[in-house]
């Protein structure tokens, strides 16, 4: 059997989410689910599978107690249906409590590492990246907003980090990589654990959600929060994990690096009815096939998009997937449905975006005159 493979900057394949569970040590979120009184549609729909320590951040939640949520993009281009998903989760548990704070970092570092991106570049990119994750919905009130390669503390962890680990050790974890890419490593290690610094209130739960593929860096940052437990008192971080969402084109996951594989939240509704509409399916072959067996919605990446973005709710969700595994919905009809979503969403996402380009601006400002006024740059 072919061997679930996790590479954060590369190409992943997960085909069994239990078995990645019991290989690396991720538990369910099932059991926990009766501890949210309004679930997102990620945990709802079974898209949020696995976990690390949620319950801590939970139990912040329920006593009203400080933590935080941290994530990021690397700008290397821009906001996909990847980057969403981790937003739509970060805003989630943002909205969650007053008491919580998002850290959200523009990995402009691990941008010039992975993809030699100029930090000129990626300013250019960050500013819409921020604007987008607005439009989504984040709270600018409970956010700070970073860019890696300014905020010192991060890069003061990542070099004091960089002592307690071994090559022989981020290459059990990441294969054989450039030394850039595991400085990269350590910088979002850095991110990870800043939240828990002094100037940030101290020692608290943190939520990371990401996608599954991004294990690799929860699991070396939880090492380190132990080496250094002693010495900042660091909680390791919790971890939220999303399923890779099936490529247009029928692979395993959407990625920037195959345009075809997916849209973006910058591409207009007719560019994004186009990749929709060539779309792979889970159809059969025939109507009449489609009528007799059903469709096999499992495996397909327009059902993908109801259920994981643009479905209205839960109830849509099912229906979606009875109509087509009962042969009552057919591909072509499907899809049309999905087009329209789609269409009605990038119209109202990219108003909302132009009109928080000024609040973005402002986050990013607010950051670098911190940084100033603390003599930390």
């Amino acid at each position: 059997m072919e061997k679930d493979k996790l590479d954060p900057w590369g190409t992943s394949s997960i085909k069994d989410y239990s078995r990645l569970q019991s290989e690396f040590g991720i538990q369910p979120v099932g059991p926990l689910l009766t501890r949210f009184k309004k679930p997102s549609p990620h945990l709802s729909r079974g898209i949020d599978f696995g976990q690390r320590d949620l319950a801590r951040v939970i139990d912040a939640v329920d006593g009203n107690k400080p933590y935080a949520v941290m994530s990021g993009i690397k700008p290397d281009g821009v906001f996909h249906l990847g980057n969403k998903m981790t937003a739509d989760d970060m805003i989630y548990f943002q909205s969650l409590s007053k008491k919580s704070t998002v850290f959200y970092a523009i990995a402009d570092v691990e941008a010039y590492a992975d993809n030699g991106l100029s930090f000129n570049e990626s300013s250019k990119t960050a500013l819409r990246n921020v604007a987008d994750i607005l439009a989504l919905g984040l709270d600018p009130d409970q956010a700070v907003v970073y860019k890696q390669s300014e905020e010192m503390r991060v890069m003061r962890l990542a070099t004091i980090f960089s002592r307690g680990v071994t090559n022989n050790m981020l290459k059990a974890i990441y294969g054989e990589r450039q030394i850039g890419l595991y400085m990269s490593a350590l910088v979002q290690a850095g991110d990870i654990l800043m939240p828990q610094l002094p100037d940030f209130g101290g020692p608290k739960p943190v939520l990371v959600p990401v996608g599954a593929d991004q294990d690799p860096h929860i699991r070396l940052t939880r090492d380190l929060a132990g080496r250094y437990g002693s010495e900042f008192g660091f909680l390791p971080p919790s971890a939220i994990y999303h399923r890779l969402e099936l490529s247009l084109t029928g692979g395993q996951k959407m990625s920037k690096r195959v345009p075809e594989s997916g849209f973006t939240l910058d591409d207009t509704p007719a560019e994004a009815a186009k990749r929709v509409k060539v779309a792979f399916t889970g159809g059969r072959d025939t109507v009449e096939e489609q009528r007799r067996l059903g469709g096999r919605a499992d495996i397909c990446p327009v059902y993908d998009l109801y259920r994981f973005h643009f479905a209205k709710d839960d109830e849509h969700v099912e229906r979606v997937y009875y109509e087509c595994t009962e042969g009552i919905r057919l591909c072509g009809e499907c899809k049309q449905e999905a087009i329209g979503l789609v269409k009605t969403f990038l119209e109202q996402h990219h108003k909302k975006r132009e009109a928080m380009m000024g609040d973005a601006k402002e986050l990013l400002a607010k950051s670098r005159s911190y940084l100033s006024s603390t003599g930390k740059e």
